[in-house]
């Protein structure tokens, strides 16, 4: 089609759009942005005549690498270690697409632009398309990987999951609260434009090294969609500039999305891409490498900052905090230990580190060894049953975390943890900006203008507690992470499958009772807790 018919064909879409006369239309999403005025135009008209014939094309790429990496047994050389984490990447995953597809409509609603609409639409079908595709694949791995048990209960375990949960409030920030919020600043602007670079980009490339090449054709074929996406956010983010107005809200909503963004997708990818690889070649990029090439100069450099020309208060001070987490703090490397600390509770095993991986990791980062390595030495030497309890309840110099109230990944970085008492609770939070999230942004009132779409942060929020005082057996079984044997865990804190013997089952990790570091906060006296915060905070400073 050419570029002059393909013109046409979308004025002619857009004219089919109608303003009722006869009746005022009910909003069923809300938001407290205005539009007054709505002179942007969808950049890439999109329209379904040529869109479709481009996607058939893109998964018949997809389905066939499929198939040939069932013929040319893939699976007998890929790394356990990389696939072991695809059964937490892959059971996410699908949620926030299929909730970003959802969110469309919040956004449609929301924004009086046929041009817009149109654009916004197909987007939907991309979204729906990724989550399908997505799915897919974990059944392709779930049918063909040594060890399917994990990837056969993803959708059940990932909702109910101390690491899967955080994932899930991660993709309903796109349906809930303040439709432009959700759908558009949160998801668009930020989670899409930002973010999937190291997520679709960056992983793949890992994928590649550890012998699955599955996962780069999948998800490239995913990243090839988000240049529409980016074009939708954009230029709702110029029609919402239009109407100063929405300025308090734009730099209200850029400083939620960038960190909650930060905390949760620096959390999950970094944690994939550095400890599930296999590949320890000095001139691989690690996780702080890829961040700065395609976050901080491919997002921030190039889209952000040039946001200020109209104006807008960009949060500098969040990316540079965020890659301070990441380069100085640890921010990855605390994630990656929390995890294997709760390997009991996992449906995925996690290899431990060895001395090639621990020659790698100080030479990316110097002095990991000093802070990490022996605890990984600790939590090898652990990692098989009859002699020792799982190492979340040894001592192995490791407090077990607070977990973070709003972004629900745990206070790591511990002394930068926030404790206020919110809604009459005493809660934690992993930071200043976190805390502001709960008790600021996400409120009915934001500097004096009422903002009554922009929903709170509500529910069972902290993994912990909803297991407080149970026995770690007794958890295990509930959350139904055990092996067709009914006593044999899911999760290992190892890759070896072969001995019996060397796999932890409900008898093990019996007698072993599971307390919740919140309820016990929030049980203490004044002078107690202050005493425990001050020991928590004092526990994380980074040695000289």
């Amino acid at each position: 089609m050419s570029r002059q018919s393909l013109t046409k064909a979308h004025a002619k879409i857009t004219e089919l759009s109608w303003d009722p006369t006869f009746a005022t239309p009910a909003t069923r999403f809300g938001t407290d942005y205005t539009f007054e005025k709505a002179p942007k135009k969808d950049p890439l008209k999109q329209i379904m005549r040529s869109y479709f014939p481009m996607e058939e094309e893109k998964d018949n790429r997809v389905y066939g690498a499929m198939d040939g990496a069932i013929r040319g047994n893939m699976f007998r050389q890929v790394q356990q270690r990389w696939l072991e984490w695809q059964k937490l990447f892959l059971s996410i995953i699908p949620f926030p697409e299929i909730s970003a597809a959802r969110a469309m409509p919040m956004a449609i609603d929301a924004v009086p632009n046929p041009e817009i609409h149109n654009g916004l639409a197909v987007q939907m079908i991309d979204e729906v398309r990724h989550s399908t595709i997505q799915m897919n694949l974990k059944k392709l791995y779930m049918n063909n990987y040594i060890d399917p048990a994990g990837f056969d209960m993803t959708e059940k375990a990932f909702a109910n999951n101390y690491a899967g949960t955080i994932g899930r409030q991660f993709g309903e920030g796109f349906i809930t609260g303040d439709a432009i919020t959700a759908a558009n600043i949160y998801l668009t602007v930020v989670a899409e434009t930002a973010f999937t670079n190291t997520l679709f980009v960056a992983m793949p490339d890992e994928a590649a090294a550890n012998g699955d090449y599955l996962l780069p054709t999948v998800f490239h074929s995913v990243q090839s969609d988000e240049s529409r996406h980016i074009s939708n956010g954009y230029s709702i983010l110029l029609m919402a500039l239009a109407d100063e107005r929405n300025r308090p809200l734009l730099e209200r909503d850029l400083r939620y999305a960038w960190w909650n963004n930060h905390c949760v997708v620096d959390a999950a990818i970094g944690t994939f891409i550095e400890y599930g690889t296999k590949d320890r070649r000095k001139d691989r990029e690690s996780y702080a490498e890829m961040w700065r090439r395609w976050i901080y100069d491919d997002y921030y450099r190039s889209y952000l900052i040039p946001l200020e020309k109209y104006g807008l208060t960009i949060p500098h001070d969040l990316v540079e905090e965020a890659w301070k987490r990441i380069t100085d703090k640890g921010y990855v490397h605390e994630v990656a230990r929390f995890f294997a600390t709760g390997w009991p509770v996992n449906y995925w095993r996690i290899d431990a580190m060895t001395d090639k991986d621990f020659e790698w990791f100080e030479h990316k980062y110097p002095g990991w060894y000093s802070k990490y390595g022996k605890w990984w030495e600790e939590y090898n030497r652990l990692a098989y049953p009859g002699r020792n309890k799982p190492i979340a309840f040894e001592e192995v110099g490791y407090q077990y975390p607070h977990r973070c109230w709003t972004c629900m990944v745990p206070a790591l970085i511990r002394e930068d943890m926030v404790v206020e008492k919110v809604d009459e609770q005493w809660r934690t939070y992993c930071s200043e900006t976190c805390y502001w999230t709960d008790a600021v942004a996400f409120r009915s009132e934001y500097q004096g203008r009422p903002t009554p779409n922009m929903g709170r942060l509500t529910g069972f929020r902290e993994w912990e507690t909803l297991h407080h005082g149970k026995d770690l057996a007794d958890i295990v079984s509930d959350l139904g992470y055990v092996r067709d044997d009914g006593k044999t865990l899911v999760g290992q804190p190892h890759l070896d499958l072969d001995d019996p013997k060397k796999m932890w089952t409900l008898d093990d990790v019996r007698g072993n009772t599971f307390q919740s570091p919140n309820v016990l906060l929030n049980e203490m006296s004044d002078a107690d807790r202050n005493a425990h915060i001050a020991a928590y905070r004092a526990g994380g400073a980074v040695p000289a």
